[in-house]
């Protein structure tokens, strides 16, 4: 004779109940909520990652602009530097070699030579009795900008066997730069 099974009953347990087996739960108590114990925050989310990302791609964008921009302005000044420094030495190459007609014509802005007329420059840099032992030193180099219009300040020092000569030297210019001020003379 067979016994009529029973209908389940929470809370009974029955010789005709079924108990079904508990499911396996990995990486947390069984008796524990979804995000651990009442009162405690969730854990951080995928949006929360997404907003430090954001926010550190933002302020890397920032500093490689910052970066960027020194290197451009460093650039800048640095051509400005080297072209200033390249006009001093083709000047005073020139005057060293005698060849002061030459860096007359090339050099000197207009204004300064109708204030100093080619035969006393030729004369004045003569009587410097430069040689190719002279060789220049600039010990200060100041380049600037203003309204369009560049400005080159060179001081220094050329050595020759025995001697020096002072040397000071501007070169202003919007496009290509001339010499507007000079001064060579016996160191001392």
């Amino acid at each position: 004779m067979s016994t009529p099974q029973e209908p389940y009953q929470p809370g009974h347990t029955g010789l005709g109940s079924r108990q079904l087996p508990q499911q396996p739960h990995f990486g947390q108590d069984p008796d524990s909520a979804p995000f651990g114990l009442p009162g405690q925050p969730p854990p951080r989310t995928p949006r929360n990652r997404r907003k430090l990302w954001i926010i550190a791609a933002g302020a890397g964008g920032v500093l490689l602009l910052v970066i960027l921009g020194i290197i451009i302005l460093v650039n800048i000044a640095g051509s400005a530097t080297n072209q200033a420094r390249g006009l001093a030495d083709g000047f005073t190459k020139l005057v060293i070699a005698g060849d002061s007609s030459k860096a007359y014509d090339e050099y000197l802005d207009p204004a300064l030579q109708e204030q100093l007329s080619k035969e006393a420059f030729i004369s004045g840099v003569k009587s410097l009795e430069m040689d190719r032992s002279c060789k220049p030193a600039y010990t200060d180099l100041k380049v600037a900008t203003e309204n369009g219009t560049k400005s080159a300040d060179i001081v220094g020092l050329i050595s020759c066997e025995g001697k020096e000569v002072d040397l000071a030297y501007r070169f202003e210019g919007a496009d290509e730069l001339k010499m507007t001020n000079i001064k060579l003379r016996p160191a001392g």
